[in-house]
């Protein structure tokens, strides 16, 4: 069920997956510096499928970076279900990463020298998944998004919409109680890239995840449950009603 209101604004009573608060960026330093964000205020309930939107430039996957402890924040405050990780130390971030977060990339990113299945399983592994249980847990994930047939190719060996289903596959891995992705439809064509949204949307929801996915991808904003502009480092219209 999703926890927004007619009007696109969060419902007050729902927790939240995600809290930011004056969220600022800069790169570089002196006449080089670059602020990529410019004091974000944002938030997810947990349950919610979000689009963070806007053109390239505009800050949003340097947003989804800090989100997901790949990123440091320069200023502001951020929260991961109730849990401050802008005050947590740089060695803390993997760790936190790893427990709380499953990433899909534009570009897949799956090891080349791997089966599908094995790019799933190491997730498993590296979140203390015993190494059977996770080639079990790793095969069912790839039957589910319907590769069970290509568990053994390699990536090489896959279609773009393919390598995706691993890539969602790997994600949800483990059930993350977030699940992020950064412009998932761009290596596709129109339809592997609905195709893959609706399979990602359908798997996140059977485990509970929350879910935030980047894109400019005009052919999928149907299927979120809300939709947030971001534009040269500042959201534009994301109504909050959370103190």
């Amino acid at each position: 069920m999703s926890a927004t209101n007619t009007a696109g604004a969060i419902d007050p009573s729902a927790t939240l997956a995600v809290r930011a608060r004056g969220v600022r960026k800069v790169f570089g330093s002196g006449a080089l510096a670059y602020e990529a964000l410019r004091g974000v205020d944002f938030d997810v309930a947990q349950g919610e499928f979000m689009m963070l939107v806007g053109p390239s430039g505009s800050g949003k996957t340097t947003l989804l970076s800090i989100l997901g402890c790949v990123l440091t924040a320069t200023a502001g405050e951020v929260s991961l279900f109730g849990e401050r990780i802008d005050t947590r130390k740089e060695r803390d971030l993997p760790l936190i990463r790893r427990a709380l977060v499953g990433f899909v990339f534009q570009g897949h990113n799956l090891i080349a020298s791997l089966s599908a299945v094995d790019n799933v399983r190491l997730v498993l592994e590296a979140r203390g998944t015993p190494r059977r249980q996770s080639r079990a847990e790793a095969e069912e994930l790839l039957a589910r998004v319907g590769l069970a047939d290509k568990r053994w190719n390699r990536p090489g060996e896959l279609s773009g919409g393919q390598r995706q289903r691993v890539a969602i596959a790997r994600a949800v891995a483990g059930a993350p109680p977030l699940v992020l992705a950064d412009e998932p439809t761009a290596a596709l064509d129109a339809h592997a890239g609905l195709e893959a949204t609706e399979l990602l949307l359908e798997v996140c929801r059977e485990r509970g995840s929350t879910v935030v996915v980047v894109t400019h991808d005009n052919r999928i904003y149907h299927l979120a449950d809300r939709i947030v502009h971001i534009e040269d480092g500042h959201i534009i219209d994301a109504p909050q009603e959370t103190p």
